[in-house]
């Protein structure tokens, strides 16, 4: 009776392709776990594992196999590589995406929301009002504009780009970690920017009121009156989310070829 070789499994699938595709997978795992819209904890992780393992199954056959290694030693380094590559890729979509979090955290903290903040069991996370209304609204936006294939495009064109058999370049991460938050914190004042100047205007004019006639206290009215304003203009500013939502859907496809290493 003829035994299998080692090279391949009883079933006539090469070990290489198997080992390839675990490799695959380990990456997209640690990419759906940090990257939004699927780290959100109302996934459950069956779906996560599901979700990683038909996507691995479809990426692993256009990848070249022949090169990985099935010794021990550099089999586990490969494995270590591609979790990294992975919480990598997946930190870089989460700066993309917070920006919009961040935004609305801002209008909590200068519209006097930031008192109400409460824990969000979801994210394990403390927040306010604002902040966690942005947050699900880019979420939401991110699955009824189809904005999360376009992420998933990108973590596809990232195989492309460095394979399972390639070190990540921890210089090109760092540079794009950086240029990520300040990305970050420019996109979060470009959304929350204007509302943010007409709570800060709002503040100017009580002061000048008090100053002109200290015994109105005009301080008293101020935070009723921010929370009037927050809410009122609130609105304008949601209203420009799906839009935003498609353009950072965009950036976060980028910055993860970025990372990966496609200008180098």
């Amino acid at each position: 009776m003829d035994l299998p070789s080692p090279g391949s499994l009883s079933l006539g699938v090469p070990l290489e392709s198997v080992v390839t595709t675990l490799l695959v997978m380990l990456r997209i795992t640690t990419w759906l776990v940090i990257a939004p819209p699927f780290s959100h904890r109302a996934i459950p992780a069956r779906v996560k594992a599901l979700l990683a393992l038909a996507l691995s199954l479809a990426v692993a056959p256009g990848l070249d196999s022949s090169e990985v290694s099935l010794d021990a030693g550099p089999l586990v380094a490969a494995a270590s590589q591609q979790v990294l590559v992975g919480g990598a890729l997946g930190f870089v979509c989460y700066l993309v995406f917070a920006a919009v979090q961040a935004a609305g955290d801002l209008l909590d903290v200068f519209g006097g929301f930031q008192v109400a903040a409460a824990f969000d069991p979801q994210m394990q996370t403390q927040g306010a009002i604002f902040g966690k209304f942005y947050q699900f609204t880019a979420l939401v936006l991110l699955f009824a504009s189809d904005g999360y294939l376009v992420v998933l495009h990108g973590l596809h064109r990232s195989f492309a780009v460095l394979g399972v058999d390639e070190v990540l370049s921890l210089e090109v991460m760092a540079r794009v970690v950086t240029e990520g938050t300040t990305q970050l914190l420019v996109a979060s004042l470009q959304i929350a920017g204007p509302l943010i100047a007409v709570l800060f205007l709002t503040d100017v004019g009580l002061g000048l009121l008090t100053r002109v006639a200290p015994s109105l206290n005009a301080f008293a009215l101020g935070f009723p009156l921010k929370i009037f304003i927050t809410l009122s203009l609130a609105g304008t500013a949601v209203a420009l989310l799906p839009q935003l939502v498609d353009s950072l859907a965009q950036d976060a496809a980028l910055q993860a070829l970025a990372t990966a290493g496609a200008d180098r």
